[in-house]
């Protein structure tokens, strides 16, 4: 997961200098505002219902621990979804998609459950099902509907929810925040078009949400169609724990930067590189972590990572805090080549094909939309020179802002987990310290193919990240025959195929590669290049 590793770090680093006047992160959205209804399942979870409208909940029906009680009420949203549409992730039906994300919802919080349905509005006991879920509704979520019937009914019915947010859907549906009307000029993918889309007496709190939200849903990727929710719920019903970081700390931030880190701002300032590094962030969205992360490749420097390295980690002066997300939890494989896995196996096995080629593994395609889809990604894993001791280098290509391809390099201890398979990693990077839980999901006898997913965070940076990384000896997607087995390993990790981005490994010349003199590799499982 190559560049994985230094998406993370740049991202999270990156975020912080939002203010174009100073290093104070501008506040990304209002306070949560009180206008909601009071509404509440009949219990934690629903089963997966069977309607005309096809649809239903994805509420997971895992029978796990109870929750336990919530401290504020469920948010109850709708979704809507064209009948037959068809996103522009893989051509993956918007009904499998918005079903999907009602389960990732639930990874946040087990409080916010999501419903869906498709607008066939012809059975009469559909629709009153479905206007008695929009009766209780806190959100409507339309997307690409179209048809005149649908909308008119839509119209006719939806006008006490209090947030209604329309993507790729017809012009003549209403957008609604917190109770409020959003006028617009002329329209587009959500509201409308970023800019002169909000009359004068628009609030400027709600351009805030509307331009995150439109930004967000633009990139076209699962988690950015999660974090659309996300950010209206946290804006307008109630707080979002993983959002708690996306509003400004205030005066104390400057005093605490200009009491401990005056030298390392000052280094910075004067630095032509590290100049251009935070201008350059303050043009991102501080969500916007593609953005964020090409900044910091771009301008990376020694200076740059003094100045995070003071502000951030040492004196985490902004504030931020992150964990490392527990959820989904992923079970790591349990045997190979016939045999219990154990330790030194697994080790093994992230390792690879080094020692038979340069590299431990390449990667084929990743699902975080921020970390696994840049080019040419190496992975590097070895064990060194110390007893016990385990390492990870992923190397990567990236083209900075200016159009040069760059090559860069970062360097992980790696931890046994208590479970075989897996494993704890840490790295200092650009100044900020991240820690990550990796798991072995699955990979084939013969080393063709595997698959390994990560939670991890940067908590100094107030960054969180999940995603997973499908690997080959070569960067060429698995063989068709290896396509049940793939898509199986995916759903241990709560990902749908389409939700990968394929890795371009087309132009990946003369990678600097190699590990440390006196480095070890395999010690249980053999090797072969045939």
């Amino acid at each position: 997961m190559a560049m994985a590793i230094e998406l993370k770090s740049s991202t999270k680093t990156a975020f912080y200098f939002q203010n174009h006047q100073s290093p104070i992160p501008n506040t990304a959205f209002p306070p949560p505002s009180r206008l909601r209804k009071t509404a509440y399942f009949s219990g934690a979870s629903f089963s997966l219902r069977t309607t005309g409208f096809r649809t239903v909940s994805a509420v997971s029906e895992r029978k796990e621990t109870p929750p336990a009680e919530p401290s504020a009420p469920p948010v109850r949203i709708v979704a809507l979804v064209g009948d037959g549409s068809v996103s522009p992730l893989k051509c993956a039906p918007w009904v499998e998609v918005m079903l999907h994300t009602a389960q990732r919802l639930q990874w946040v919080d087990e409080g916010f459950q999501m419903l869906v349905f498709t607008d066939n509005l012809h059975q009469s006991n559909t629709v009153q099902t479905l206007q008695t879920e929009l009766n209780q509704a806190d959100v409507l979520v339309i997307v690409a509907v179209t048809k005149q019937d649908s909308v008119e009914w839509i119209q006719a019915n939806s006008e006490n929810i209090p947030s209604i947010i329309c993507f790729d859907s017809s012009p003549v549906l209403v957008n609604k925040l917190g109770g409020s009307f959003v006028h617009t000029d002329t329209r587009s993918d959500f509201f409308g078009k970023i800019p002169g889309i909000f009359r004068k007496e628009t609030n400027k709190s709600v351009n805030e949400v509307v331009k995150t939200v439109s930004e967000a849903w633009r990139r076209r990727n699962s988690d950015d169609i999660r974090f659309c929710i996300l950010v209206i719920i946290n804006a307008y019903i109630q707080p979002v724990q993983i959002l708690k970081n996306l509003r400004a700390k205030g005066f104390s931030t400057l005093s605490c930067m200009v009491s401990n880190c005056s030298p390392q701002i000052l280094n910075c300032l004067l630095d032509p590189g590290c100049r251009k590094a935070l201008q350059c962030l303050n043009n991102c969205s501080p969500v916007d972590q593609v953005c964020n992360y090409r900044c910091i490749a771009s301008y990376e420097s020694p200076t740059l990572e003094a100045f995070s390295l003071c502000v951030l980690q040492k004196h985490n002066c902004i504030g931020l805090d992150a964990e490392v997300p527990e959820k989904p939890h992923v079970r790591p494989m349990t045997r190979f080549r016939g045999e219990d896995l154990c330790h030194e196996t697994a080790e093994d096995l992230f390792i690879g094909w080094l020692g038979c080629r340069d590299w431990s593994w390449r990667v084929v395609a990743g699902q975080n939309p921020a970390y696994d889809q840049f080019p040419c990604q190496y992975q590097l894993f070895y064990r060194g020179k110390a007893k016990g001791s385990f390492w990870y280098e992923p190397v990567f290509q990236v083209k900075t802002l200016e159009g040069k391809v760059v090559w860069r390099r970062r360097r992980y201890r790696v931890k046994r987990g208590k479970v075989e398979g897996t494993f704890f990693f840490s790295v200092l990077d650009n100044g900020v310290v991240s820690n990550e839980a990796w798991t072995i999901v699955d990979v084939c006898d013969d080393l063709s193919w595997g698959l390994f997913h990560y939670h991890g965070a940067a908590r100094v940076a107030g960054q969180a990240y999940s995603g997973a990384v499908l690997v080959s000896p070569d960067g060429e997607y698995p063989a068709e025959k290896e396509r049940g087995r793939l898509v199986s390993a995916l759903e241990e990790c709560g990902i749908k195929e389409w939700e990968m981005f394929t890795v371009n490994n087309s132009s990946c010349r003369d990678p600097p590669l190699g590990i440390p003199d006196g480095s070890s590799l395999h010690k249980m499982i053999e090797v072969n290049d045939d």
